[in-house]
């Protein structure tokens, strides 16, 4: 069985940027590649899973995103803290044009890309995590039955300050505000080694 942590890519791993697709408009956020590598060292698998709706709205093309991916990975895997598989959701229901205008089971919430991960990596659920900036992330995540992490990256810090305590018990299992925190906690949370 694969100890997986599925990752949110906008506002995660990256800077968020409106309608991400140059390689140039790239910016790694603080700590994430330390993070990663960590992750890597304790035997977890990565995989990126991604709303892309910038496919969907005609703003940029799916080689767009698979560059992208690409160009990341060649950074990361420098830094021994490569991923080892990437999803994208090129999909919307509303503002999709063409092929791309559907009611998808792959758009997050939904957990089509977690359930395409199945074909590389035998999920272990208990020790695999979901770590995302929305909320929108980590019900995907609780959808799938991992531990989700929101992270205070991205919109992480806005959508928890709105959130009743009520909410922060459901939305998701632990708030941190860094990439580093959330990965302080899964390695303390499981036995990891």
């Amino acid at each position: 069985m694969d100890k997986v942590v599925f990752l949110d890519r906008d506002g995660t791993i990256n800077k968020e940027v409106n309608y991400l697709h140059r390689p140039s408009d790239l910016v790694l956020l603080p700590g994430v590649v330390s993070s990663l590598r960590r992750l890597k060292e304790h035997g977890f698998k990565l995989v990126v899973i991604t709303n892309q709706a910038g496919v969907a709205r005609g703003y940029y093309k799916e080689e767009d995103v698979i560059k992208l991916h690409a160009y990341l990975n060649q950074l990361l895997i420098k830094e021994d803290a490569g991923i080892d598989h990437f999803f994208y959701c090129p999909h919307h229901p509303v503002h999709g044009i063409g092929k791309y205008k559907t009611a998808c089971t792959c758009r997050k919430p939904e957990i089509g890309m977690f359930q395409m991960a199945e074909a590389f990596f035998q999920v272990d659920k208990a020790l695999s995590y979901m770590i995302g900036d929305k909320r929108l992330d980590t019900e995907a995540g609780k959808r799938y039955g991992v531990n989700t992490v929101l992270v205070g990256t991205g919109y992480g810090r806005e959508s928890y300050r709105g959130l009743s305590e009520e909410e922060k018990k459901t939305a998701f299992d632990v708030y941190k505000e860094t990439m580093e925190e959330a990965v302080d906690w899964i390695l303390s949370e499981k036995e990891c080694d």
